[in-house]
């Protein structure tokens, strides 16, 4: 494990805090007609994109025991399972865009809402508890499955992550105003 810098923990909490109050000012303001739009530069509506924003958030938690594991072996053992990942992208893809169609039909706008603070508050408490030499530890991603992946991410890396994908979506989606 190569040292790294130290993270700056309170920027990471910082931004979790305004992806989540940005989150439910989407929801509570978007109408109905707003949430069936179509979104600028995806296949989804305003509704399945932000529940996809959700789950930028909720796949971190998963994300963060991967990397724990693989940070304790060699490295070789991540960068081979990356390149299989690559290998099934196109499945990936198909999953990845089907996954908010279907998810919005059982999670109301309250249910994303709660969601959002859960998935926060328990990322919140894992930075918060996370020993600063973990942070350093990381693996190879398939980059080809995600904009803000790279070759190589560290658990500090991953902790950012979410809100980076919150943020780059936030600009695809074509909300108006205040639900009527």
């Amino acid at each position: 494990m190569a040292p790294v810098a130290p993270m700056d923990r309170q920027a990471v909490h910082d931004g979790y805090e305004r992806a989540r109050q940005e989150f439910h000012r989407l929801l509570d303001a978007a109408s109905e007609q707003d949430l069936a739009r179509p979104t600028c530069g995806t296949r989804w509506d305003n509704r399945e994109l932000l529940w996809h924003m959700l789950f930028g958030y909720l796949v971190v938690r998963s994300l963060l025991g991967l990397v724990r594991v693989s940070g304790r072996l060699p490295r070789g053992v991540s960068r081979v399972f990356a390149r299989l990942l690559e290998g099934v992208t196109v499945p990936f893809d198909l999953v990845n865009y089907a996954g908010p169609r279907g998810a919005v039909k059982v999670f109301s706008l309250h249910r994303m809402g709660v969601t959002f603070d859960r998935v926060t508050d328990s990322l919140h408490r894992r930075l918060a508890a996370e020993p600063e030499s973990d942070l350093g530890r990381g693996m190879h991603f398939p980059v080809r499955w995600d904009p803000f992946f790279a070759d190589f991410m560290t658990l500090a890396d991953v902790y950012r992550y979410p809100t980076q994908h919150f943020e780059f979506h936030r600009r695809q989606l074509t909300l108006s105003g205040p639900r009527q």
